[in-house]
């Protein structure tokens, strides 16, 4: 249930994470974007508690209703939602954008610093090069292409321009790899805690006093999701966003290992605890940095298409490395499951860019060098 409830908040969820990117600033954006994405796990482990209470007593039905009721409470906050500033200067806007920026000041009881608002350009209006610091690695060079008018489609297919390519590809694989192994971890605690008596116990008639213990088992693991987030805000703004992905990962990965062989009920809940603190750690990182590294011009389309890859490992998760643990292939569903992290580390291992401290970009040049 808390994957259905969860359905549209993460569809949703990459547009509203790109569009919070854009207000904060670089020298703590790591730290509020986790504070922003803790949000998710505040749903995670009300809905635990929902499921612990209403499971037992009413049926499913009762659970989707009430958890439905956040995304109505949502609609009506739409209509005060400014417009990014920075979108609306890529499209020409900058009346739009400048109204937007009066009413973020007015709001924070300050006024906007004196000058005029311009789209940004990595050249100067005399033709000089812009300093290189003031560029990011995305930035054009000089390039004063934009998307303004351009289709869905078209803006889709930027994404595998020459210099966009490498880094969509290796991201798909990061939250392909991501999405896969939070769910496998969320999807085990069920699993795991009913393995003993499918494949250990010659009695297979003791299913009721193991289901009474999953939401518990399903709370508890579901806490695990606020110490990675803590885990994910210390680490995001110093060591910065590829690493932090990779120490959280490992981490996963030392937590699992154990789970090769079968260990008791206990100890199992405590390693997948450990396990969730860590993937969730590095999934929040993860849909950070894919938000960060793409331009204003498709960042939005970028990382919507990197979070459908990740879907995609949540689809497919239940149907490799969960089932092979419910036909009793415990030790091969955990080593896929490494596997299929160790391939996410290398992936952001690859990826050429940090974003840590950086600005973000605006256009992305693609014209030849």
């Amino acid at each position: 249930m808390e994957e259905g409830w969860a359905f549209w908040e993460r569809r949703c969820g990459h547009v509203f994470l790109s569009w919070f990117l854009e207000f904060v600033p670089p020298s703590n954006r790591g730290m509020w974007m986790v504070i922003f994405s803790s949000f998710w796990t505040i749903g995670s482990v009300s809905e635990a508690i929902g499921a612990w209470i209403i499971m037992p007593r009413l049926d499913w039905r009762w659970l989707l209703g009430l958890s439905s009721i956040p995304s109505f409470i949502l609609l009506a906050f739409l209509g005060f939602q400014p417009e990014s500033p920075r979108y609306l200067c890529l499209k020409g806007r900058t009346a739009e954008a400048h109204r937007a920026l009066e009413k973020i000041a007015q709001v924070n009881k300050t006024k906007l610093p004196n000058g005029k608002l311009v789209a940004h350009r990595s050249t100067l209006p005399t033709g000089e090069r812009a300093p290189p610091e003031l560029v990011h690695l995305l930035s054009s060079n000089g390039g004063n292409k934009t998307t303004e008018g351009k289709s869905g489609l078209s803006l889709f297919l930027m994404l595998f321009s020459s210099k966009l390519a490498r880094t969509t590809i290796l991201l798909w694989l990061l939250l392909f790899g991501n999405s896969f192994a939070y769910y496998a971890v969320v999807l085990l605690i069920s699993e795991l805690s009913s393995l003993d008596t499918r494949c250990h116990s010659p009695s297979m008639f003791s299913h009721h006093p193991q289901d009474a213990n999953l939401y518990i088992d399903e709370f508890i693991t579901s806490l695990a999701e606020i110490p990675g987030l803590l885990l994910a805000a210390i680490l995001v703004d110093t060591a910065g966003r590829k690493l932090s992905i990779t120490i959280m990962f490992t981490l996963s990965c030392l937590f699992l290992l154990p789970l090769v062989t079968y260990q008791s009920n206990i100890l199992t809940t405590g390693l997948l605890f450990g396990a969730r603190m860590c993937v969730m750690g590095a999934f929040t990182v993860s849909l950070i940095y894919a938000a960060e590294i793409y331009p204003t011009s498709v960042r939005s389309t970028g990382a919507g298409a990197a979070n459908a890859m990740g879907r995609i490992g949540g689809m497919v998760c239940p149907l490799v490395a969960v089932a092979l643990v419910a036909n009793c292939h415990q030790m091969t569903a955990v080593v896929l499951l490494v596997v299929v992290i160790v391939t996410s580390i290398l992936s952001v291992m690859l990826i050429p860019f940090e974003t840590k401290g950086q600005e973000l970009s605006d256009t992305v040049d693609f014209t030849s060098d």
